[in-house]
């Protein structure tokens, strides 16, 4: 089956201004959290997978997903991940008001899924994004038994990752390492789909300026394939970035975070790379920062960006998918 995983999610400004968490007023700083605030940013990331699964299975039947080239039992498998998702969000919410701490609810959702290839394609992506999600928080969790708990959704989640990418074609275990992601980052990816309702809870979380990836009729290839971040630099200098100030494309794959310093285009607008990275596989993050050794939030200028990376020399047969 052709896989084409690579998806830019970009952030609309409506997004995050409809979002529950905390409305960008200024510079993106480090979030302090405590153990209360990680259950609730997973619960949070929990209802959107929740909602996502829900709406696929009410959307579309199982011949759908026969006649899409998605054999049996796989349909019975997505009811078995949405089963998942629900009883994650009944075990964080239920930890939570025993703890004392209220809970946030099943905020408003749209996901760019218009058929049952687009769906699968982006369950990809969003399984990938909260095993990044889970990982990255794993370090600020003080509490024992939370982090025995998260951990363990975190290993059901890359079950449901590699599940997914085997069922597209992809390896199900592309890298050695998955990839952690802190807070903003992921707040930064989730804020997309997130377009209304109100909670009780305040997250301490800030979304990074979109970052676009210009569509390519190539698959991405590490040590190989260049890459245009579509009006990077002309958004950039809206935050006081010159034509003078190194700007590097680090990529996040594993545990690596990998600086590339990016150069302008002819046309003033995008940044580029010629080369990606050596030794980057699956799905990798990427992100513009104006350190090319400190990769705080307080340098991130713009991401994440999602890309799908094949080794070198590994990339499908098969055409790639058109651009829209």
């Amino acid at each position: 089956m052709r896989l084409s995983l690579t998806l830019a999610v970009s952030l609309a400004v409506s997004a995050v201004q409809a979002s529950p968490l905390v409305k960008r007023t200024g510079p993106v700083t480090t979030p302090k959290v405590d153990d209360g605030i990680i259950l609730n940013y997973a619960l949070t990331l929990e209802y959107l997978e929740r909602k996502f699964y829900q709406e696929a299975l009410a959307n579309y039947t199982q011949a759908d997903f026969v006649a899409a080239g998605f054999e049996d039992p796989f349909y019975t498998n997505l009811q078995e991940i949405y089963f998942d998702e629900q009883t994650h969000v009944s075990f964080l919410s239920g930890a939570l008001a025993a703890a004392g701490i209220t809970p946030t609810v099943e905020l408003q959702y749209t996901f760019p899924a218009t058929d049952v290839m687009s769906f699968v394609t982006l369950s990809s992506v969003l399984e990938g994004v909260g095993v990044s999600a889970y990982l990255g928080a794993a370090a600020s969790i003080v509490n024992k038994e939370y982090l025995t708990a998260a951990g363990s959704i975190l290993t059901v989640e890359a079950r449901h990752t590699s599940y997914i990418r085997a069922s597209l074609g992809a390896s199900p275990f592309p890298a050695p390492f998955d990839t952690p992601l802190d807070f903003n980052e992921v707040f930064s990816l989730a804020a997309a789909f997130i377009t209304g309702g109100s909670s009780p809870v305040t997250l301490p979380f800030m979304a990074f300026p979109m970052l676009t990836l210009q569509c390519t009729q190539y698959y991405y290839e590490a040590d190989r394939s260049s890459v245009t971040f579509s009006g990077a630099f002309k958004a950039a200098q809206k935050f006081g970035v010159a034509k003078d100030t190194p700007i590097y494309a680090v990529f996040f794959s594993g545990l690596q975070k990998l600086p590339v310093q990016v150069r302008i285009t002819a046309g003033n607008s995008d940044y580029k790379i010629d080369r990606l990275p050596a030794g980057i596989a699956g799905q990798v993050y990427v992100v513009l920062s104006k350190s090319s050794t400190a990769f705080n939030d307080e340098n991130i200028i713009a991401g994440p960006a999602i890309l799908e990376v094949y080794p070198k020399g590994q990339i499908p047969s098969t055409p790639h998918p058109k651009c829209h």
